[in-house]
């Protein structure tokens, strides 16, 4: 089992400390925040987006093709009742020359994503106070 530490360095800000890493969050200045980090929110978003990412680029690579002017762009759908996320919409701006024999497996490379993955099959969560 891995241990993460989540810390509260005052007001609105929640860090995660993992791996040597630490991860600050924030909240924005309209919600008690001071907006210096982004939200735990804008993290999991953005983990959809880099996850898909490194197994994109891992794919480009492999291949030995060039990854200039590669991105992907994510934009997502809410549902108006739930303020959810309930589409997310990930779009690749293919690099200059890709092969386009290549177009589909990028595409389910970028699927593979491990964060994607655990949505389809969520973990169980257990919280507990001591």
């Amino acid at each position: 089992m891995s241990d993460m530490e989540i810390t509260f360095p005052g007001n609105k800000k929640v860090n995660a400390v993992f791996h040597g890493f630490e991860i600050a969050t924030d909240q924005p200045v309209q919600a008690g925040g001071g907006g210096s980090a982004p939200t735990p929110f804008d993290l999991f978003l953005a983990s959809l987006g880099t996850c898909a990412g490194i197994f994109a680029i891992g794919f480009i690579q492999s291949r030995k093709l060039s990854a200039e002017g590669f991105k992907i762009n994510l934009s997502f759908d809410r549902d108006e009742a739930s303020h959810l996320v309930k589409k997310v919409n990930m779009r690749m701006t293919l690099p200059k020359d890709f092969p386009p024999q290549y177009k589909d497996a990028l595409i389910k490379s970028a699927e593979l994503c491990t964060v994607k993955r655990h949505l389809a099959n969520p973990p169980e969560f257990a919280i507990t106070a001591q």
